[in-house]
């Protein structure tokens, strides 16, 4: 757990002779401080955090990093001048400490507290399938290793300094996720958590409408594999190109997993059980595993290769891999619902990109009955946005009874499904969620199963909740 001592050492390059406050985590919403906790004041868009520090001492927090003062009458450190240390007289807590920039204090004491610890960083970053891979690989190496994963989406330049604040001293792996926006952002986050283990999912052109190109995405995804030291591991995906073409620009060992024979851990055999999973067949230097896991999808596939991956490089039998993706409970932001009428629900609301969009509806097809595919626009795609919803729409027309599109963007995907087939009558548009929930509530029987699925900006989830209370 780091102490105060080391926030003020981070912060001042040394250390001051009495400061042993242990803090418990940093955090940047009031609402979620715990006692001991250091509450780190952001200059946001749409809030201050200057306007809650109030809100966080009485939650408990010890301390508040600011850079102006907060409103209410708080003792506060002023870092500002470089005052020597053993010149501080430190307050009583809980009080705040003040420096010229929050966030980039923030990066300096997660830079700092990361080289104190000898915690081996698993990173991982791609287009698709970050989160679900992070939270099995964490199933996988936590059967030997005491582990620790960031929590939720915490991946950015904010994220990822709070996740690293969260590591204690006893942690023997921690598993980080990485997003990326723009150029150098993940080489900026690998100089913060040090990984050693570097894992990348695929490319595709989610947020190309701020990247620019799949090129430039590619680029900045390979900086995780560029950071990796010399005896380090990149893990790739040998069945996507550009993240293949990756093993030329790292000096570390490269280990490929995918469907290929030629891939160092490949599979086949795969079969899927619909809701009651998965099974396939692994092959990894001339032995042969056949694994259950509860994952749905044969977009799992690759996941489960991923923690495969990490588990044996970590130096873990199969056995211990094959408990830990069977104690996979997390499917995480895919969800099967059964309602009162008999009809099922797949809850994929919280995001969508062209590739998970057609992975859900690839799970769709394996399913029994009616088959209803309920799809938001998907944001962020910049020049492959006509593309990416023409080739969901004629998925869509391969799987779907009925195909409900949501979206001034959907209109793309509802064109392409009628021109690839499937009848002016199965497909409808709508404006928004509120129509389509009130369009599909009478129409909802025994039997269906439907799938809900669009951009987190299309705020997709009040349709399972009216459909599943329907």
């Amino acid at each position: 757990m780091i102490t105060l001592a080391d926030i003020l050492q981070a912060l001042t390059g040394q250390r001051p002779p009495t400061a042993s406050l242990p803090i418990c985590e940093a955090e940047i919403d009031s609402r979620q401080i715990i006692p001991g906790a250091m509450f780190v004041a952001l200059c946001g868009e749409r809030t201050d955090g200057h306007d809650h520090v109030a809100e966080a001492f009485g939650r408990g927090a010890s301390l508040a990093l600011v850079q102006r003062h907060p409103e209410g009458n708080f003792p506060i450190l002023d870092l500002r001048q470089r005052t020597p240390p053993q010149e501080y007289k430190l307050p009583d807590i809980p009080f705040c400490i003040m420096v010229h920039d929050t966030l980039q204090a923030l990066q300096t004491i997660a830079r700092f507290w990361r080289r104190q610890l000898n915690t081996e960083v698993i990173g991982i970053t791609g287009s698709v399938g970050k989160s679900t891979s992070k939270e099995l690989i964490a199933e996988v190496i936590s059967q030997r290793y005491r582990t620790i994963k960031s929590p939720g989406n915490r991946n950015n330049e904010i994220g990822l300094p709070l996740s690293v604040l969260s590591i204690g001293r006893g942690h023997q792996r921690a598993v980080l996720e990485m997003g990326f926006y723009v150029p150098g952002e993940i080489a900026f986050l690998c100089d913060i958590a040090l990984p050693k283990i570097g894992v990348i999912t695929n490319i595709s052109p989610v947020h190309a409408e701020r990247a620019g190109s799949i090129e430039a995405i590619a680029q900045g995804k390979a900086e995780l594999v560029q950071a990796l030291p010399k005896d380090g591991v990149a893990i790739l995906n040998y069945d996507d190109p550009l993240v293949k073409a990756m093993a030329e620009k790292t000096q570390a060992r490269v280990f490929f997993y995918g469907l290929d024979p030629s891939s160092d851990l490949w599979a086949d055999e795969i079969e899927s059980k619909g809701l009651k999973g998965i099974t396939l067949k692994l092959h990894h230097k001339g032995e042969d595993f056949i694994l259950r896991a509860p994952l749905i999808g044969h977009h799992s596939v690759h996941t489960i290769l991923r923690a495969v991956a990490v588990g044996l490089i970590e130096g873990l039998s199969l056995q211990e891999i094959a408990k830990g993706i069977q104690q996979g409970r997390n499917q995480l932001r895919m969800v099967a619902i059964q309602t009162a009428r008999g009809a099922l629900i797949i809850d994929d609301s919280y995001n969508a990109s062209p590739d998970s969009t057609i992975a859900a509806l690839n799970l769709l097809a394996d399913m029994k009955g009616r088959k209803i595919a309920v799809l938001g626009d998907m944001l962020e795609l910049g020049p492959y946005e006509k593309e990416g919803h023409e080739k969901v729409g004629l998925r869509a027309a391969e799987v779907c009874d009925a195909l409900i599109a949501i979206g001034e963007r959907s209109k793309i995907t509802a064109h392409a499904a009628q021109q690839a087939g499937l009848s002016s009558t199965a497909v409808t548009w709508m404006e928004n969620v509120a129509q389509a929930i009130e369009f599909l509530k009478p129409r909802l029987q025994k039997g269906d199963t439907v799938l809900v699925k669009g951009s987190l900006g299309m705020k997709m989830s009040p349709i399972v909740a009216a459909l599943e209370e329907a």
